[in-house]
């Protein structure tokens, strides 16, 4: 008797590109730039975000910030029936919808998805796993202070990865984005003046300020953990050096560093006379050898440091 081979499937690459051309076709070429691969980690971000708030930081009652914390306060304040992974589907999808044409399909594509595996993430670890969440964190007991450290780095670790992806995990950056300059703010003192308020009405609600203020500790972890994934412990210093001398400064500097040097003809405001400013980028231990080299070969010169967030692309090396 002859049995039906089952039809393989083709790789995620080959369906990956099919839903990239469908989606040119309907007029979405936006789209074309999204990565099969950045999917695949997105998985692994929006799980490792599920772990922090639901194993660390909702078994002791702490909340984290911006939207999730939001719906963490929904979720422990309403009906059983009423899930964590609900409330964040319901608070940042239509956010991240409603910033579409500001941030464009890519990143909305990316958040949507990374939202939706954190809610489904949360709902198997509170939900199916045979992990107890209720009372007390499986790793740090009922000690906040662990819990609100350890939570905030490890879904600063989620979020931080996510915006690596090109995307984000919670919509209250992207209300930052959109109301923020209206308002004369900054987008991060937007964000941060509407976590002041919701522990504040958090501390209200349950008549205690103990929860509120290990949440600030949560907060905090969570936005250093973020800056460390997005930036590197190593960030990139921007050196400008204002000089006449800019042949014998160039040389010493490439002799000492071997890297790519950019030189910009420039005039002196006040003088008329004619310089150059070189910019050269070195990390931050190398600070001080620069500016020991330019000053050695010319003590008039003006250097300025200013601090990288991001490098792309490579600088041409001496051979």
């Amino acid at each position: 008797m002859k049995t039906k081979r089952a039809r393989k499937l083709p790789p995620i690459r080959e369906l990956f590109q099919k839903f990239r051309a469908f989606l040119q076709r309907m007029g979405l070429d936006a789209l074309k730039e999204l990565r099969w691969q950045n999917f695949l980690l997105l998985i692994g971000a929006g799980c490792v975000n599920a772990v922090g708030v639901t194993m660390f930081l909702a078994p002791v009652n702490l909340y984290d910030s911006g939207m999730s914390g939001t719906a963490m306060l929904l979720w422990q304040a309403t009906p059983p029936q009423y899930t964590l992974s609900l409330f964040l589907v319901i608070l940042n999808v239509p956010l991240f919808l409603f910033g579409l044409k500001k941030q464009g399909w890519c990143f909305t594509v990316y958040s949507i998805w990374a939202v939706l595996v954190y809610s489904a993430a949360s709902f198997v670890i509170t939900d199916i796993l045979p992990v107890d969440v209720t009372a007390s964190s499986p790793f740090a007991g009922q000690d906040l202070l662990l819990c609100a450290i350890f939570g905030g780095m490890v879904s600063g670790a989620g979020s931080g990865l996510t915006i690596r992806l090109g995307g984000a995990i919670d919509g209250m950056e992207v209300l930052g984005v959109t109301f923020a300059k209206g308002l004369g703010l900054t987008v991060g003192s937007f964000v941060m003046i509407y976590n002041v308020i919701l522990y504040l009405f958090i501390g209200i609600i349950f008549n205690s300020w103990i929860l509120p203020l290990y949440s600030i500790i949560t907060y905090f972890a969570g936005n250093k953990t973020i800056d460390f994934i997005v930036e590197g412990l190593d960030k990139a210093k921007s050196v400008m050096i204002v000089t006449m001398r800019e042949e014998e400064i160039c040389q010493a500097l490439s002799d000492e560093f071997g890297r790519g040097i950019t030189q910009i003809n420039a005039r002196g405001y006040f003088s008329g006379a004619e310089k150059c400013v070189i910019y050269f980028v070195v990390n931050r231990f190398q600070i001080p050898k620069v500016k020991h080299l330019v000053t050695t070969i010319d003590p008039a010169a003006f250097i300025t440091v200013t601090e990288i967030s991001d490098v792309m692309g490579t600088s041409v090396k001496q051979k």
